[in-house]
This record gives C-alpha cells, sequence and structure tokens, in this order.
C-alpha cells in the first residue's frame, strides 16, 4: 500500500521525466515553438499555481477556525486542579519562592 507522499512523488517523477524529455527532444513531436515556450516554464507555472492554491487553503482554514470555549474553560478548570493537587503534595511554584 502506497503512503500519500509516495504516490506524491510518483506522480512529480513521472511529470518530470515525461517534461525532460519533450524539452530534451529525446521524445520526437511536431510542437510549435510557441507552446514549446509554454512547455518549458510549465513547471514553473505549477508550482506558483501550488503555491497560491495552499495559500488559499491556509487562508481558509484560518478564516473559519473554530473557538472551542467549552474545552477553554475544561482545561482552565483542569489546570487548577492540577496546580492545588502539586502543592498538596509539596510542590512550590516559581513565585512563591523566598529569596
Amino acid at each position: 500500500m502506497a503512503t500519500k507522499l509516495f504516490q506524491w512523488l510518483a506522480g512529480v517523477g513521472l511529470f518530470t521525466s515525461v517534461w525532460f524529455a519533450v524539452i530534451t527532444g529525446y521524445i520526437h513531436m511536431n510542437i510549435p515553438t510557441p507552446y514549446m515556450n509554454i512547455i518549458f516554464v510549465l513547471p514553473l507555472y505549477l508550482l506558483i499555481a501550488f503555491a497560491c492554491f495552499s495559500l488559499a487553503v491556509v487562508g481558509y482554514r484560518v478564516a473559519t477556525f473554530n473557538d472551542c470555549v467549552k474545552a477553554s474553560e475544561e482545561l482552565k478548570e483542569q489546570i487548577k486542579e492540577a496546580k492545588t493537587d502539586l502543592k498538596k503534595k509539596g510542590f512550590k511554584y516559581a513565585d512563591e519562592w523566598t529569596s
């Protein structure tokens, strides 16, 4: 079973090998010069498109991030309980130390 990373690497490797074969002339095709110029910079275009897509996804996820007020209050209560439990066991916090 292939992992997602392996699938992505296989796809990128396949694209790169075909692109390189077309650019170097190993695959003989009658491609007009304007199209060949586009094919030559295609990896750069794809990289820019991927970066824009990634930025849009991150921006969307940040904009729609949910606040978990109930979980926050529960965590604060657990921290208070842990502090009181540690005090009972003799733990001293840095602000309680006397110089």
